[in-house]
């Protein structure tokens, strides 16, 4: 059975402690698009949507609305629901992009062609729900490894 947004959420807080939601969401963003380059297949189902500060899961929004910060404890995630390749997946990805502070992640991102072309010619800051397909972050990533 597939793992959701919630749990690897639960398992980078496991891992890195508590950080703000902004960067919470980059993270599961970059674990999913680097599952589909090393792993050829997407780690979560639930989609992800290009807002404005950056790619967002809205389901992993919903759980912490509201919130600046979130630990594991306000996460109703499962981690143990991964595998160990998963696990390995997201832990390459917390020891490249980990240190990196939210509005890094957020910029980074922003200069990406994912999020940049599922916002199409939207302005600056304007609000969105286009979603950021899998085939878009697969063939993006695996572009910038060669």
């Amino acid at each position: 059975m597939m793992a959701t947004v919630l749990d690897v959420a639960k398992y980078i807080l496991e891992k890195q402690g508590t950080m703000t939601t902004m960067k919470l969401q980059k993270l599961c963003y970059y674990s999913q698009a680097w599952s589909l380059v090393w792993d050829e297949e997407a780690l979560f189902k639930e989609p992800i949507q290009a807002w404005a500060n950056g790619p967002v899961c809205p389901d992993l929004y919903n759980e912490h609305k509201g919130k600046f910060r979130v630990s594991s404890n306000g996460i109703h995630g499962n981690s143990k629901s991964l595998t160990e390749d998963e696990k390995e997946t997201i832990d390459a990805v917390l020891e490249f992009y980990g240190s990196m502070s939210a509005w890094d992640l957020s910029n980074l991102t922003h200069k990406e062609s994912p999020w940049k072309d599922a916002r199409g010619d939207l302005p600056q800051g304007a609000r969105s729900n286009a979603v950021i397909t899998q085939s878009a972050m697969a063939e993006y990533y695996s572009g910038i490894t060669d």
